[in-house]
């Protein structure tokens, strides 16, 4: 089986998933829209795509299109997913997932209502600390986990002044003061993907942003945020805890690791730093950098690359590390471009293979929401000065 996928937003994140769709043997056409015409053109045309829309209403009205890929800005993706489903098509969207409880739950009812599959894009999920420490839970190496922490820590001088100029236009310092805690999903994902288990209340603690040069400025924000970092302690379902970072100011080489892990079991142990990583037990320390380590598949100085900052280009240049397991890959993904530590090849074949076969994803819609609505909750604790909040589960795929 196959089907036809119409991808929405030409950013600078979705020419390089659409190579992907487009490769993968499950995927019969790939299409393009954006709210700026020319950029669908140049991408359909840069990559032979299979033509474009005039809008994502035209796109959803199609009978040509199956299935839409969201790559749009961040606090965007609710609705466009719920019209995408509302529409007959299957869904994969770039996390999070939405920015309010209330769209989590409209879209995990439209998932229920329509027997759609919806997809959200975390590339924690296929992060290799997260593969390796999902592994070792399931060996039960690490003993009772009781404890984790996951931090995405990305400084904005390390091309995020240049994406969210590249997105946002002339009004980019309102979009570029997005709540942190509010992009939750590399970190709690990270760890959640591989501790199955869920988030049940919060305390946060934002840091007021001191740049003054207009970016965290509650008077500009269209969020109201001066959060430029941000703290977040879980509790967890069955006990333990896990502790994620949001930073956008911070002194971190993020364009060599953006994301990083760390799992603590009543038997071992693992942590992650930018270049280092270590397995850990009562008789000593291994170390397993190596086997976490992607190797890129492409050069940061590819033409195709060339609208990306500098800073941010290794995000999409990693290939696949030694924990990876390839075999379930179709065969054309081998020679091509990965990205965000291996997991882009993954992602593509998740939801090409849920589609296809009538299967739930990895990050399904109630994964997505046990990945984003923790942060949602979390940044809402941060504006109360760090009060625990209770977080809303909205329990577990049915099967």
């Amino acid at each position: 089986m196959t089907f036809s996928l119409g991808i929405v937003g030409a950013g600078q994140f979705s020419g390089q998933f659409a190579t992907l769709f487009q490769a993968h043997p499950g995927v019969s056409a790939v299409y393009v829209t954006d709210l700026l015409p020319e950029r669908a053109e140049q991408l359909a045309a840069a990559q032979g795509l299979a033509g474009t829309f005039p809008s994502y209403q035209a796109m959803l009205e199609s009978e040509d299109v199956d299935a839409v890929a969201i790559f749009t800005q961040r606090w965007t993706h609710g609705p466009l997913v719920l019209q995408g489903l509302n529409a007959g098509k299957h869904v994969y969207s770039a996390v999070p997932m939405a920015i309010s409880t209330e769209e989590i739950a409209a879209i995990i009812d439209a998932v229920k209502a329509t027997g759609l599959t919806y997809m959200m894009g975390e590339t924690s999920e296929y992060n290799p600390a997260t593969v390796h420490a999902r592994n070792q839970i399931a060996e039960g190496a690490f003993g009772r986990l009781f404890y984790a922490e996951g931090d995405y820590v990305h400084d904005m001088d390390l091309g995020f002044y240049e994406a969210y100029q590249y997105s946002g236009g002339e009004n980019w310092k309102a979009t570029a003061s997005y709540p942190p805690l509010l992009y939750p999903t590399h970190a709690v994902g990270g760890v959640l993907g591989a501790w199955r288990t869920h988030a049940v209340s919060v305390s946060a603690i934002g840091v007021v942003d001191d740049r003054g040069d207009g970016v965290f400025d509650k008077e500009i924000s269209q969020f109201g945020n001066d959060f430029s970092n941000a703290t977040a302690l879980f509790e967890v379902a069955g006990g333990g805890s896990f502790r994620t970072n949001e930073f956008r100011r911070v002194g971190y080489p993020s364009h060599i690791r953006e994301s990083r892990f760390r799992f603590f079991g009543t038997e071992a142990s693992m942590e992650q730093l930018a270049t280092v990583a270590l397995w850990q037990d009562k008789k000593g320390v291994k170390d397993i950098s190596e086997l976490l380590e992607p190797k890129p598949t492409m050069s940061p100085d590819d033409p195709s690359l060339q609208h990306i900052a500098p800073e941010l280009r290794a995000a999409f240049t990693s290939g696949s590390a030694p924990v990876h397991d390839r075999a379930r890959l179709p065969r054309e993904f081998d020679h091509l471009h990965n990205g965000h530590e291996g997991s882009h090849h993954f992602l593509v074949d998740d939801f090409v293979t849920a589609v296809n076969e009538r299967t739930l994803p990895s990050v399904n819609a109630w994964v997505a929401a046990r990945y984003t609505l923790p942060g949602i909750i979390a940044h809402e604790s941060a504006r109360q000065g760090g009060v625990r909040l209770e977080i809303p589960d909205f329990g577990d795929a049915p099967q």
